[in-house]
This record gives structure tokens, C-alpha cells and sequence, in this order.
């Protein structure tokens, strides 16, 4: 008895086996996809917004700064705006007063934030109080704090703040802003004043990262708290505190809202001329737009090489 075997399945010609659906590899591609397109879209926001109002202005303003415009007219004039700059009688004093500025606002208004988040940092109890009350001046406008020191504190009578405590511990008083000598120490108190709270924060933060043992250490090798802050908290924040140190430089250099306000732009015998209100003066009041984007560039390179020398101790450190 012959057995046969069931017939084989056949193919169709020209038909292969379809692959199973991909519909979850889809969809994790096209959440990619949107993914990418809305931080792009976002991206280019930025972009346009740093093109339009920071990028476009330092490029036009080194433009103009090799321009001369009179009666419309647009010439190029090469080195000349800078040469009238440098023969400009305010221009080495107003480069004197920011350094002077700067100088001792790197004294007081960097040093006072660094230990007062020291300070902040020891108490147990109510952290949240005092922070509020350090960055407070921070939330007022700087118009406003300005004039309060101009109008309250820095009156030169003995209705002054300042001239009724230092009557009350019977030391002379100081005519602040009217008299030379004061200007720019007085416009460095106000600045710290007002700007403080954001240092305070930063470093408080700072403090707080470092171990709790490190100081427990020193304690017992029988370190003082000039030696642990010596030894100790220095050392763990120093890339904080370089950092800062840079911001402190490039803000103070750009000195202008102080003397604007305080001492009504040049003060007593040009004492708080300074380099962005000479550049203001040059653009608004003299019509020359040219020497003032000059003086602009000068500044720029300036902070420019700051920086550079920043970034070098700071790639050496690392």
C-alpha cells in the first residue's frame, strides 16, 4: 500500500515574507524628532535674541568706531577717532577713576561678601531671615537705593545718616559726594550695598558644600577661625571666589548708574568721570557717536584682556 507524503506548501513567485511592524520604533524615533525640533527651536530663540541685542551692537559698534558721519554722510577715517579720543583731557582721568573704583571695590565690596556668608554660615537658626534681609537691597531698584544714599545717607549735614553716626562716635564728619576726596569711596559703599546679597548667596552655597570634617579636623589640631578660613574654607572655594573676582572686574569696570546719580555724572572736579560716562557724554551730549564707539572698543579690549589673564590662572589651576 503506497503512502503519500502531503503536497509541500508552495510560494507565489516574486512574494517574500513582510517584516513584523515597526510601529514602536516609529513613534521613538518621532518623539526624537520633536524632541529635537522644540530645544532647536528654543536654541535658535536664543540665538536670534544674543544676535540682535549683543552681538549686532559690538560689530557695528567697531564699525563706527573707523567711521566719521557728518551731514548724514558716512566716511572711512581709519585711527582718527581713536587719536582724538586719547588727546581728550577726561580720557586718562576717567581711566584713573575706574581703576580706583575698581580697585577698591575688589577691597570692600569683595571682600565684605565673603565673610558675611562666613558669618551667615555659623548660625543654626534662622538662615532663611538673614538671607532675606542680605538680598534685600539686591530686589530694590538701583535708582531708588541710589537716591536714598544721595538724599539720606550721603547728605552732607548733620541730618545725614552717615555724618549723624560719625558725630555720635565723635569723629569729624564729610561733605561724601561734594567733596573729592570721598567720591569714589562713597560710590564703592553704596555699590555694596546694593549689590552684595547676590555674592552672599553664591558663596553661602559654596560654604556649604564643604565636609563638615575638614573643619572638625582643624578643631582638633587646635586651628583658630582665621586659620580654618585660612586653611580650610579658602582653599575649597577658591575657583568660586576666582570666579566672582572676574565678575567683580568686568561689573565695576563698567561704573556708570553711581556717578550718574550720586554725583550727577563727572562730580566735584571730574572726582567720578568715568569710562562709560565719558562714552556716554561723547554719545549724547557731544553728538559723537564715532568717538564714542571707540572708546567703547578701548574698553572692550580692555576686559578682554582681563579675562584672558582669567582664564589662563583659572586653566593653570585646573
Amino acid at each position: 500500500m503506497a503512502i503519500t507524503s502531503a503536497p509541500a506548501a508552495t510560494r507565489a513567485p516574486g512574494r517574500t515574507s513582510s517584516p513584523a511592524p515597526a510601529g514602536p520604533a516609529r513613534s521613538s524615533l518621532g518623539r526624537k524628532v520633536r524632541d529635537n525640533l522644540t530645544g532647536h527651536a528654543f536654541l535658535i530663540g536664543a540665538v536670534l535674541c544674543f544676535a540682535v541685542f549683543s552681538w549686532y551692537p559690538m560689530v557695528r559698534g567697531v564699525v563706527m568706531s573707523f567711521q566719521r558721519t557728518r551731514r548724514g554722510e558716512t566716511t572711512w577715517v581709519g585711527w582718527d577717532n581713536y587719536l582724538r579720543i586719547l588727546d581728550d583731557p577726561s580720557f586718562a582721568t576717567a581711566w584713573q577713576n575706574t581703576f580706583y573704583f575698581t580697585g577698591l571695590a575688589l577691597v570692600l565690596g569683595y571682600a565684605v561678601p565673603f565673610f558675611v556668608a562666613i558669618l551667615l554660615n555659623e548660625f543654626r537658626h534662622a538662615q532663611g531671615y538673614l538671607r532675606i534681609l542680605v538680598y534685600l537691597p539686591v530686589m530694590l531698584p538701583p535708582a531708588s537705593a541710589l537716591f536714598l544714599f544721595k538724599f539720606y545717607a550721603y547728605d552732607p549735614g548733620d541730618a545725614g545718616l552717615f555724618n549723624a553716626i560719625l558725630k555720635g562716635l565723635g569723629l569729624p564728619t564729610s561733605q561724601w559726594m561734594q567733596s573729592p576726596e570721598m567720591t569714589v569711596p562713597a560710590m564703592v559703599i553704596a555699590s555694596t550695598w546694593m549689590n552684595m546679597g547676590s555674592a552672599v548667596l553664591i558663596y553661602l552655597a559654596a560654604l556649604q558644600n564643604i565636609p563638615g570634617e575638614q573643619y572638625e579636623a582643624a578643631e582638633l589640631d587646635g586651628a583658630g577661625i582665621w586659620r580654618r578660613i585660612r586653611h580650610v574654607t579658602i582653599p575649597q572655594t577658591r575657583l568660586i571666589l576666582a570666579l566672582l573676582a572676574m565678575l567683580q572686574i568686568v561689573a565695576t569696570m563698567q561704573l556708570f548708574i553711581e556717578p550718574l546719580i550720586l554725583a550727577n555724572g563727572a562730580g566735584a572736579e571730574d572726582s567720578a568721570t568715568s569710562v562709560a560716562y565719558l562714552i556716554y557724554q561723547h554719545g549724547f551730549f557731544q553728538n559723537d557717536l564715532n568717538g564714542a564707539a571707540a572708546l567703547g572698543v578701548i574698553m572692550l579690549v580692555v576686559l578682554a584682556g582681563f579675562s584672558a589673564v582669567y582664564l589662563r590662572l583659572t586653566a593653570k589651576q585646573d
